[in-house]
Parts: C-alpha cells; structure tokens; sequence
C-alpha cells in the first residue's frame, strides 16, 4: 500500500554538461572590481555565469552630495541588474540577507546582517544553489575579505564551506575553488587612497596568483559595470577622491584580475594555470 504522506524521493538535477562558473560575493558592486572583466570573458566564451550576492547593500554610504533614495536596498539591486547587463552576464541570485554596514553604519542589531547570521545557514543556500547550476568553477574572496569587511569574511567562509562540502552532491560538485588576489603593491596602492590596511596583511605575493586574468580588452564593460552602481561611485567615494595619478595607476590595476586556488578535486597539471578551466576535463578549450 502508497503511503501518500511520505516524502517524495529527492532527485538530482539532470548532469550540467554546460560550462558554468559561479562567482559568490557580498554587495553590489563586489563583482565589477575584482572579478568583472572575468566574468564577462567567460560569457563570451559561452560559458552560464552565475552570480550570488548576499545582500543588496542596504547599509551602503551613498557618495552622491544631495542624492535622496528611499529604498537603498531596491537601488542597489537595479543598480547590481545593470551591472551584470554591462558585463554581459544573467541577472544575479541574491541570497536574501541584509548589508551589516560599516563605522556608524553597522548594523548590530539586525539579524539577517551577515555579521550576525551563522556562516553554516549560509553554506545550506550555496550549497543548494551550487545543487541546481552545477558549477564546475566557483570564485569568492580571499581569506582577508578583499579589505578586511565583516561581509566579505562571511561570505569567503560560507562559500568555503559549500565547495568543499558540495563535494559529496551526485554530481561530485565543483572542481576548483578560486579565490580573489590582490597583490602586494595593489594593497598598497589601496591603502594609500584611504583604506586603512597593512598591505604585507591583505596583499600576496605574485608567486601566489594561480591565475592571472589579462581583461584589459573589457576595459569599457567594467567601467559601464562600475558607473552602474550609481550610488557608490558619486565623488564622495574612494574613486571619487582619487587624484590624476592614483586614477591612472587604478586603471592600469583594473586590467589584470589575479585569483588563487582556495581548492581542487582535480590535479593541477602547470603552475601558473592558463585560467580558471584550465586542465578540467571536457573544459580545459576555454583557456587555450
């Protein structure tokens, strides 16, 4: 006799045979600095570009004098829609939990702010996210979150924790974990327009770059991608304040996008890789 309440048996998504990269970051805007170039290289390529953001920026700093928004979190997402236009990628998945801010921004009392959520529920989401696009690649932060931001913390270790966890889904799971690489003169170059960072801390030394991504030909996607997130780049932000000369030496450091491996389920036949496919079976053709 069918018992009618029992639960359906699970069953797996049909075996992803299309290349797919998922790319984990925190806020609007995350993307277009560090990854963005990347992303629209591979999209070009054919391959299914999947961006997670965790939050929709709510406790953002609008850098424009004057400039009144009324839902800061509803922007940024328009704002973060037009973004992945510019980059030639899908619109993002949004996980759904909220900006912590910074300073006098911080959200302390919120508990959907991602310094107060248990990294493990997040992990649950990527992971069955990760379930339903079948990525072969993932890339998220370095372990020093890019300049240290609580969000960005979380958000490496989540999405740490799902790559490797997401090993035992049916369909093996991810094959290389990446994570964003920032030298140690880049660091520098950052803490000199206002960061406050020990370089030696949140660089890397060029020997640790696994990759290292020429997107100098997406020069203007990820302009158009970063004037997207409006509010953000007014001339009160950090790019905003920039002289002639530290522009300049920014733009150069937007034409490279570098990543490390943060880990594998595959060998790793050469040192320094081609790009983030490079020697995956049936894939290794996109870095050619």
């Amino acid at each position: 006799m069918t018992d009618l309440n029992a639960p359906e048996p699970h069953t797996a998504p049909a075996l992803n045979t299309r290349p797919t990269l998922l790319a984990v970051f925190a806020h609007p805007d995350d993307e277009a600095f560090s990854v963005g170039g990347t992303l629209t290289h591979y999209a070009r390529l054919g391959v299914n570009v999947v961006l997670a953001c965790a939050t929709r920026g709510e406790a953002g700093k609008i850098t424009v004098p004057g400039m009144t928004v009324t839902d800061l979190g509803a922007q940024r997402e328009q704002e973060l829609i037009e973004a992945c236009r510019a980059l030639e990628i899908p619109a993002p998945v949004f996980l759904d939990y909220h900006d912590s801010g910074r300073y006098e921004r911080t959200r302390h009392d919120d508990p959907l702010a991602m310094m107060n959520v248990n990294p493990l529920d997040v992990e649950v989401k990527l992971r069955a996210l990760i379930e339903q696009v079948q990525p072969q690649v993932m890339v998220t932060f370095d372990p020093h979150g890019g300049y240290g931001h609580v969000d960005h913390l979380q958000i490496h270790r989540a999405a740490s924790a799902a790559f490797f966890s997401a090993g035992s889904l049916p369909y093996g799971g991810p094959k290389r974990l990446y994570f964003t690489a920032m030298s140690v003169e880049s660091a520098a170059g950052i803490a000199r327009m206002g960061q406050d960072l020990d370089p030696l801390v949140y660089g890397v030394s060029e020997e640790t770059f696994a990759v290292r991504m020429d997107v100098s030909a997406y020069a203007g996607n990820k302009a158009a991608a970063l004037a997207a997130h409006g509010t953000q780049m007014g001339e009160q932000s950090l790019l905003g304040r920039m002289t002639p000369e530290e522009r300049e030496a920014m733009q150069e450091r937007l034409g490279h996008e570098n990543f490390s491996i943060g880990g594998t389920r595959t060998p790793i036949h050469q040192y320094p890789l081609r790009g983030l496919f490079d020697g995956l079976d049936g894939f290794g053709h996109l870095d050619s």
